[in-house]
């Protein structure tokens, strides 16, 4: 026995603004997801070539062109990074060292005095990060 067939592929035709308006919707979020601050310091820290990186324990600070430091995530003041780098430096097993992630603006100065303020923590190694250098390509 056959059966009539009653229903139909496509009822009415394919209408495209539904879709329109949702591509709409999704191009709106991006573009205004990119002005949300993203969090963190800015830095822009100095390019170098064929440095080599660290395979000991680290503790790392950062200072910004202003001079303010981050330790963990937060500013603070000598006095308050003298006790937790001690704090780090004598809970590790190994010797630490010390990563500074520094501005481009930032003195001589004042990698010297955050230096000495890790050394007199206990923490002898200090290194600077930097960006790697762009490699040029050549026209071919």
């Amino acid at each position: 026995m056959k059966f009539p067939r009653n229903a139909k592929i496509l009822r009415s035709p394919f209408e495209i603004a539904p879709f329109a308006a949702v591509f709409f919707l999704l191009v709106i979020f991006v573009m205004l997801s990119t002005l949300l601050p993203t969090p963190g310091v800015p830095l822009q820290l100095p390019t170098a070539n064929d440095l080599p990186g660290i395979d000991k324990p680290s503790v790392a600070v950062a200072i910004d062109a202003n001079g303010r430091i981050y330790f963990r995530n937060q500013i603070v003041n000598d006095g308050e990074l003298k006790f937790g780098l001690s704090a780090a430096a004598t809970n590790s097993k190994t010797p630490l060292a010390l990563v500074i992630h520094a501005d481009k603006a930032v003195t001589y100065d004042q990698l010297l005095h955050l230096t000495l303020l890790a050394r007199d923590a206990g923490i002898t190694n200090a290194l600077l990060a930097t960006f790697p250098r762009v490699a040029d390509i050549p026209n071919q």
